[in-house]
């Protein structure tokens, strides 16, 4: 366990509440309990004690937990004081702990202490802030997945496979001389072959995780007055947008946070790409194409009535080459057009009603398939873009050592740096800048 020194913080959120929560974790935490509760419970007992300041006068009264080194979150000593959530008693309690000995603790800082004393891994530390931070219910049940160690398991699994191909490389680099062949009698192909079958099932599920911590950025695109704001409304459930049959009346961009099939979707209505002398309405425009250099998948609205005229294919020829696209064709309900989708040229054609409603399931199946989520994803654990970023290498060392199974010494480096790029995702092979990056994003008192 590190030594290091004692620190405090609020650890409930901000504002008004039933109950408050105030954490200390370190040396001094039993000497802190004592001078605030008159002694130290007995680890991992609940007290109901008075909570007293300098003067001896009664603060509060609450639950008290003290918790022994190493069994508690952070691996050190730890004391949590229980008591009534108002926000004047929680600085009180919080100023009564440093005044004692402890300093305010930084964002994650908490998390940190528990990842370096191996009460966690990196990965299920980060899915700590996943799991306070999910939007959805499907989200929450893949961070509580990774935070009981499924992601974890996945890559130590890969990992031990990795480190039984290392030994069998590097026995026949180290006795050159012995009439073996280690990476023949050794099965390394096959075994190679195994592990990037392992790989790609753990770099599925790692990018549905992703989804379902990051979403699908959707903009809306088209001429004013096809009905983005109708649609945007019908995938929200609300009225979100101002709705008029006067052309530019989206004059900026709009954001809202909804979700499909437990899937977030972070879906921005736009306004219309036109040429217009408003400056208002140009800033809008600008903003448009500012949306979409971010974006997942560009809905093109056009009027079903219409179809795709000079002005649509103008505007598609400046978006990103990677970026999909759907035609989306509204307004059927004026067309006596059958809700559906079909593939013209390539490209996805869909066809509904954001006034009726018609067609609307079919458009957030596409999306959904758009983005790449599969569904039934039972074991999906949280993934992070790192996370993504570290497999992809991964990938790509194993890819490499397949093509040098003739060259011993080649083969041996592209598997230790596949390891070493696998180490990083659980925090064996971690920088200290990386380390700082992801625990500041974390809440305070956690």
């Amino acid at each position: 366990m590190q030594t290091m020194d004692t620190i405090a913080a609020i650890a409930t959120a901000p504002g008004s509440g039933g109950i408050g929560v105030v954490r200390v974790s370190g040396s001094r935490s039993r000497e802190i309990a004592a001078a605030i509760l008159g002694h130290c419970p007995a680890p991992r007992h609940a007290a109901y004690l008075a909570f007293n300041d300098a003067d001896g006068a009664v603060l509060d009264r609450g639950i008290a937990i003290w918790y022994a080194a190493p069994h508690s979150y952070t691996g050190e000593d730890v004391l949590e004081l229980q008591a009534h959530g108002g926000s004047a008693l929680m600085q009180l309690l919080l100023a009564r702990c440093l005044a004692l000995g402890a300093r305010q603790a930084e964002p994650g800082e908490f998390t940190r202490r528990a990842y370096l004393n191996d009460k966690l891994d990196l990965a299920q530390a980060e899915a700590v802030a996943d799991l306070i931070n999910a939007a959805t219910v499907e989200a929450a049940r893949s961070a509580a997945r990774s935070l009981a160690g499924e992601f974890s398991a996945r890559i130590h699994a890969l990992r031990d496979q990795l480190i039984n191909l290392r030994l069998l490389v590097e026995a026949c680099l180290d006795f050159p001389e012995e009439e073996i062949d280690f990476i023949t009698q050794g099965d390394v192909a096959g075994k190679l072959e195994t592990l990037q079958a392992e790989l790609r099932s753990v770099f599925a599920n790692a990018r549905q995780g992703n989804l379902l911590r990051e979403g699908i950025r959707a903009v809306l695109i088209g001429q004013p007055n096809v009905g983005k704001s109708s649609l945007m409304n019908q995938l929200a459930g609300e009225e979100i947008a101002i709705v008029t049959p006067i052309a530019g009346t989206t004059r900026d961009t709009l954001h809202s946070a909804i979700q499909i099939n437990g899937v977030p979707l972070h879906i921005t209505d736009t306004a219309g790409l036109r040429d217009t002398t408003d400056e208002i309405e140009q800033q809008g425009i600008a903003r448009t194409w500012r949306a979409l250099e971010n974006a997942h998948v560009a809905l093109f609205l056009i009027d079903a009535a219409n179809g795709i005229g000079e002005n649509e294919k103008t505007v598609t020829a400046r978006l990103r080459k990677d970026l999909p696209k759907l035609w989306v064709h509204n307004k059927i309900d004026l067309t006596a057009e059958i809700p559906g989708k079909i593939e013209r040229n390539g490209e996805k054609h869909l066809y509904l009603s954001a006034k009726t409603g018609a067609g609307m399931d079919a458009l957030r199946t596409e999306l959904l398939n758009i983005a790449g989520w599969q569904p039934g994803g039972e074991g999906v654990f949280m993934a992070r873009a790192r996370h993504l970023e570290a497999l992809g290498l991964v990938e790509r060392h194993l890819q490499q050592a397949a093509r040098l199974l003739a060259q011993p010494e080649l083969l041996a480096e592209e598997l230790r740096l596949a390891q070493e790029a696998l180490n990083t995702i659980t925090g064996e092979f971690t920088s200290d800048d990386l380390l700082g990056e992801i625990f500041s994003r974390f809440c305070i008192g956690k």
